[in-house]
């Protein structure tokens, strides 16, 4: 493993495309590894109310707007797409973006984006098959798309479900993530682990990140590490306050 790698994600209630714009952009230039935003389709504060963009959209902007940062969407909600065409979205976006593209998803789970765009929830059984298929699907057509994607394209999955979500990861994904505390994360890991052993992959081949929706788990970042993090994702909500991860970035540069 390589030093410890820092993201943000842009989340995108309450704002605008020229504070989202200003805000990647200027990630871009921090140096930040990577930066994301979500696949949701209203607000998840203030009563779900207010304004809102769509993700995939966003993302192919910023592919054409920034210059060195992976990026992605975390995480793309299983559901909402064809996975044959969520492929080539990302696939496309990743042309777009030179090659830096992560295509992240799951299982999905907010029942207002499903009812309201008109998806069907399901059972969480019957969307993590739902997911499991997908995968297979993903990585047949990328595997088939012309012109092939200019990058690795890797694929991310989120979540920690010990039975399911976690083999899912062990068979088909090259990157993790998961929001949790440093202990509980830890856990998460160690049964991811043991799935590797179980289908037989090596863990190293998966990086672990994790998500830190409040901007004060930063003060737990070397308990982070200890429970094997190599990337931490910060989430960040309008005004972006770019200032901590700043701060992070420098610390890791000078060590």
């Amino acid at each position: 493993m390589g030093s410890l790698k820092f993201g943000v994600q842009l989340c995108q209630e309450h704002t605008s495309i020229d504070a989202l714009r200003a805000a990647w952009q200027f990630a871009d230039r921090l140096g930040v590894d990577s930066i994301w935003v979500w696949d949701h389709f209203f607000p998840l504060t203030e009563g779900g109310n207010g304004s809102h963009l769509e993700g995939w959209t966003l993302l192919a902007a910023m592919a054409a707007e920034t210059s060195r940062a992976r990026l992605g969407v975390l995480v793309s909600g299983n559901p909402y797409r064809n996975p044959d065409l969520l492929a080539d979205m990302a696939r496309t976006a990743d042309h777009i973006s030179g090659g830096r593209v992560i295509l992240g998803i799951g299982a999905g789970w907010s029942p207002r984006d499903h009812k309201e765009y008109g998806y069907t929830l399901g059972s969480r059984r019957e969307r993590l098959r739902a997911l499991e298929a997908s995968l297979v699907r993903i990585k047949r057509r990328l595997a088939e798309l012309d012109p092939k994607p200019v990058g690795e394209l890797p694929i991310l999955v989120g979540g920690g479900g010990e039975r399911v979500t976690l083999r899912l990861v062990a068979e088909h994904a090259q990157i993790w993530n998961f929001a949790a505390g440093p202990e509980r994360f830890a856990v998460k890991r160690r049964v991811l682990d043991e799935w590797c052993h179980k289908v037989g992959r090596d863990p190293a081949e998966i990086i672990r990140t994790v998500l830190l929706t409040d901007p004060r788990s930063i003060a737990d970042l070397d308990r982070y590490v200890q429970a094997g993090a190599q990337h931490i994702f910060l989430s960040l909500r309008h005004p972006f306050n770019l200032g901590p991860v700043a701060a992070l970035i420098l610390s890791e540069r000078r060590r």
